[in-house]
């Protein structure tokens, strides 16, 4: 069997350097796969975090070769956008002026300029396809007697003219005139008859115009010899008798793979454990496959022998890689493709292994270091098995193996002509054009060749690249308009002070979070509203009263060192025992009743009495919310007691899971709070209640509920994380503290957890039992405008779902969001962060009043408090950026090529090794979004808008690694917002630009209803009047006021 490479001499030998390159280049290649985790635990990422430290653009571009994915969406997506006005024409021919930068106004032989030659080519579509449909299409249809469609008729009847007039004047000098463009008129002439040209009709002109188009075209690309020459063989082999003989070998090699992996990652999925799983990767698939079977499938006939062979050798894995790398002809210089592409082939596995043996140590079943180079061992003994089976019986070769991919490629080389593919490209670009076949006709070879060369290096890759571009203007321009507009308002308008605020609530900076938000604010202007990231700068271990284990609560970068528990009170601890032990009784129950289902005996009384399930089945199909009620209230007898206390302070010095170490010190404490409470600016003028709101998500039939979970959490709830704080900033021991900080909270002065469920948009208020009495009133208040503004929120979620009317009420909607939340059926229980697009960093003043449809992460940040070092900034963009990127660019992704970087559809997935999901029952672990998740997402690169100046975010992006790679790499769009001057810069070319505003004015409603009521597409920006807008110096003097007072009172 193959052996570890630590257990081989140290020896040096001649294969040495060649092993070493060989295992820098495997090294380089896991770059390139999935960093997708386990998906109890799936943070959103980059998904070309790869290729980071390249641009945007350039990296796309790599991206599409490597994976052979999109990485824009088609040109007939954007071309449908530029119909509806989604795309300006003035922002395309701006982005593409760009673009070009001086080389614009050049000419190409007097046929127009290269601008003129690009834009052309954007407006209107050019169809590509390989030779032989493209031959198909010219003989079946009317592409060489009927102008294109998109084709004007002003243009249309030019070319016409000029080419009867052309053609009518050279019919005398056609029988003495010499030359190749003459015999070619000549030779076309005759092939429409002897009838005088004068008297024939449009419709015939038409046709003999395109024709001698065609000709000329065709000619003139033959005589520049513009051809690429032979097409190079396939790296891989597979690709090479896939075109020769139509069999995959991929499907040969992944139906073995995929169950294997399956089984060897399985996490207590499967009712039988993998023989010799504790062997290693490839130690198993021996023990597995290395025996002769009489039920095995022919091409792995040969398969047990391969494997004695290398378990002879005793190899170690990078030994029967190189091994079998030399036996399948891959020369050096394709070595680091050739890996590449073979991990990629079944990357979502790959990926999963690699993330089992590097990061998800935490997982039930670990696996060893090196098991992803077995894997590629495996994968490749398995390819030339694959391939030598198929090379045999489908190309009839018998060669060596080394000579299979060329052998099959002759077989295949002949199938594109790229002479025709470009004359049917410069055909349609001549008509869009509107350039006359007899002007062509005077173009010399050169000419041909630059124009050649024009076209092709405007290729379609580059042409969406532009789109892109212009797609992502248009949606810029009109945020940064609205928030230059509504500014302007605000400081141009009345000023209405606070004396004091009726609540505060801090929220997620979550996108979602943002319309809820904005419904608090409108249902009590009085209120006021933050958002932070949603760990609310506690980072912890967190075990709740129910759970087996403890589990991070923070961003997936940082590692928590603090432990916090929540426990059963003292009363109700006996019960809780009693409860505790009928969960582990029903578990184990339900585990035996799924063993022994699988039985022959358990088969059969499942098939006879397995009709009686349907009827829950039915229920919860037909009547999820009824039937969610009851499973809760059954459910209440097993759950643990509703009086419970989170074990906070620490008394021993070191933090730890033990008794006694869990929590935190009072000093901890403090930092937490002041921490949290100087990011969002909330330092004076505090209201009664003061509400810290986490948030999370949960659906039936999901198994992507982790992604709609915090992100700021590590894909899990933060209704923890906020219930913790709130319990250390009502402790008297920090608040004394908080005060020699400078940071007074008054007395009366009550902090509230709760947590938010953004999928039925219900809200669970933690520890009212620890509420004084004096605050009951405060809370019935604070729970009233909450609830109008849950209900107000349910409505406006609900125009984007096709099931729900548009005509519901606010109390319907509130009732539909929690029926889709318990559908068995339901692929679509929420849209998560689908449509997201800006990040707004700053002051909720200048946002406060603007529609910005649920598209907005919202993060509070008050420049006044901060230090001269930025501090605060720096820590809050350290989490928003990376997190709100990492956010976009995955939608972005998933939504642009949902096949390759996606996941495809909900509906065939199932789960796999309890680590992902597949399709079907055998497919590889598919990465990234499903399609119901992004198919309403309008994929752009995240709007930064900081409040902030250009020294102070140069200097974050100076300390702060990744957010320079991002910003400078153009990954995330950044613009800069003075508020109070009403001026925005935009971050280009690495620097910062005035932004100029387009637009004179904001569409004005009073409430946010009046606004989206009846739409379902996405809407631009509007304010709504009925919130009031306060002034920050007037709300500091009430707070300087209200300090007073409590003093005086004192």
């Amino acid at each position: 069997m193959i052996v570890e490479t630590s257990e081989q001499p140290s020896e040096s030998n001649p294969s040495d350097s060649r092993l070493d390159e060989l295992q820098s280049i495997i090294d380089h290649a896991i770059h390139f796969l999935p960093a997708q985790g386990p998906i109890e635990v799936f943070v959103h990422h980059n998904t070309l975090h790869a290729f980071e430290d390249k641009s945007f653009h350039e990296a796309a571009r790599l991206a599409s070769k490597i994976y052979d994915a999109n990485p824009y969406l088609s040109e007939q997506r954007y071309r449908e956008m530029l119909e509806s006005k989604r795309i300006r024409i003035a922002d395309l021919k701006a982005v593409l002026a760009d673009d070009m930068v001086s080389r614009a106004d050049a000419t190409i032989d007097g046929l127009g300029t290269r601008f003129d030659l690009r834009l052309s080519m954007l407006l209107y579509p050019l169809r590509t396809a390989p030779e032989a449909e493209l031959r198909w299409v010219i003989a079946e249809s009317d592409a060489l007697s009927r102008f294109r469609p998109e084709v004007s008729s002003l243009v249309r009847e030019q070319v016409l003219e000029a080419t009867q007039k052309y053609v009518l004047s050279s019919l005398v000098r056609i029988p003495t005139a010499n030359g190749s463009s003459t015999r070619q008129l000549a030779d076309l002439l005759d092939e429409f008859g002897h009838g005088d040209p004068a008297h024939w009709s449009e419709r015939r002109w038409e046709e003999f115009t395109l024709r001698y188009l065609w000709q000329v075209c065709d000619s003139g690309i033959r005589a520049a010899s513009m051809d690429e020459g032979t097409l190079r063989v396939p790296i891989r082999g597979r690709d090479a008798l896939l075109a020769a003989t139509g069999q995959d070998t991929d499907r040969y090699v992944h139906e073995t793979l995929i169950r294997f992996c399956a089984a060897f990652l399985d996490q207590g999925y499967a009712d039988w454990r993998l023989p010799q799983r504790e062997a290693g990767l490839f130690g198993s698939f021996v023990e597995v496959y290395g025996k002769p079977s009489l039920f095995a499938e022919s091409w792995l006939h040969s398969l047990p022998d391969e494997l004695k062979k290398i378990s002879q050798a005793q190899m170690t894995p990078l030994e029967s890689i190189d091994e079998s790398l030399t036996m399948l002809g891959v020369p050096m210089s394709d070595r680091a493709m050739f890996i590449t592409k073979s991990l990629l082939a079944l990357g979502g596995w790959a990926g999963m292994i690699w993330q089992l043996e590097s990061s998800a140590t935490w997982v039930d079943r670990p696996i060893r270091p090196g098991s992803l180079m077995e894997f590629l061992a495996v994968r490749l003994i398995l390819d030339r098995v694959a391939i030598d089976y198929v090379a045999r019986e489908y190309l009839r070769f018998g060669g060596a193996l080394s000579q299979v991919s060329d052998a099959a490629w002759k077989k295949a080389a002949a199938l594109n002509d790229s002479h025709f593919q470009t004359t049917f490209q410069i055909f349609q670009v001549a008509q869009s054009m509107g350039w006359a076949p007899q002007a062509m006709g005077q173009m010399s070879t050169e000419d041909w060749r630059a124009l050649i060369g024009e076209v092709r290096d405007f290729d379609e890759l580059h042409r969406r690249c532009i789109f892109h571009e212009a797609y992502e203007k248009s949606y810029r321009t009109d945020a940064l308009d609205a928030l230059t507009l509504h500014c302007r308002t605000i400081n141009n308008g009345p000023k209405e002070p606070i004396s004091r605020p009726s609540f505060q609530i801090v929220c997620c900076l979550d996108d979602r979070e943002e319309s809820i938000r904005r419904h608090i604010e409108e249902v009590d202007p009085a209120a006021i509203t933050y958002g932070a990231a949603g760990f609310f700068a506690v980072v912890m271990n967190y075990q709740g009263a129910a759970d087996a284990g403890y589990k991070p609560l923070c961003p997936v970068v940082v590692t928590p060192k603090h432990f916090v528990r929540e426990n059963v009170g003292y009363t109700f601890a006996g019960e809780d025992r009693r409860r505790a032990g009928t969960r582990r009784t029903l578990g184990h129950l339900t585990h035996q009743v799924h063993s022994r289902s699988r039985t022959i005996g358990g088969g059969a009384l499942t098939a006879i009495f397995g009709s009686l399930a349907a009827f829950p089945l039915v229920a919860r199909v037909l009547f999820p919310r009824i039937t969610s009620q009851i499973r809760r209230r059954a459910g209440r007898f097993v759950q643990p007691p509703p009086i419970t206390q989170l074990q906070l302070e620490r008394y021993q010095v070191e933090p730890g899971p033990e008794n006694g170490h869990v929590g935190y010190t009072v000093d901890e404490m403090v930092e937490i709070v002041s921490r949290l409470l100087n990011d969002i600016g909330a330092l004076k003028n505090f209201s009664r209640l003061f509400v810290v709101t986490g948030h999370g998500s949960s659906s039936t039939n999901n198994p992507h509920e982790s992604a709609y979970n915090c992100g700021a959490c590590a894909g899990k709830r933060g209704g923890p994380n906020a219930r913790a704080v709130a319990q250390m900033a009502n402790d008297w021991r920090v608040r004394a503290k908080l005060l020699e900080l400078g940071l007074r909270i008054p007395n009366d002065t009550v902090f509230l957890g709760a947590y938010h469920n953004t999928c039925d948009d219900s809200l669970v208020w933690f520890d009212l039992d620890r509420m004084p009495s004096s605050h009951f009133a405060d809370f019935e208040h604070v729970k009233t405008v909450v609830d109008e503004a849950r209900k107000r929120n349910a409505h406006e979620r609900c125009r984007r779902f096709e099931l729900a009317s548009l005509d519901l009420t606010p109390t319907e909607a509130l009732r539909h969001v929690e029926q889709r939340s318990e559908d068995l059926s339901q692929v679509r229980p929420e849209y998560n962060h689908a449509t997201d697009a800006m990040c707004f960093v700053g002051r909720r003043d200048w946002s406060r009043g603007l529609f910005l449809d649920r598209r907005t992460f919202l993060t509070s940040y008050d420049p006044a408090v901060d230090d001269e070092e930025q501090s605060i900034l720096l820590g809050i963009l350290s989490a928003a950026i990376p997190v709100c990127a990492g956010i976009s660019l995955e939608y972005y992704f998933s939504a642009v090529d949902n096949g390759k970087f996606g996941s495809g559809s909900k509906l065939p997935h199932n789960i796999a090794s309890l680590l992902g999901v597949m399709e079907g029952a055998t497919s590889d672990l598919r990465t990234g979004l499903y399609q119901q998740m992004v198919e309403i997402h309008e994929p752009m690169r995240i709007l930064f808008v900081i409040e902030t100046t250009p020294d102070a975010m140069r200097s974050v992006m100076q300390r702060h690694v990744g957010i320079r790679r991002l910003v400078e790499g153009e990954w995330v769009q950044l613009a800069l917002i003075d508020a109070e001057t009403s001026t925005l810069l935009f971050y280009r070319n690495g620097d910062f630009h005035p932004h100029r505003c387009e637009s004179s004015s904001l569409p004005q409603v009073n409430q946010s209803s009046d606004w989206y009521s009846g739409c379902r597409e996405h809407l631009g920006f509007a304010t709504i009047r009925k919130t009031a807008i306060v002034d920050r110096p007037l709300i500091a003097e009430a707070a300087k006021e209200f300090t007073t007072e409590q003093e005086v009172a004192s």
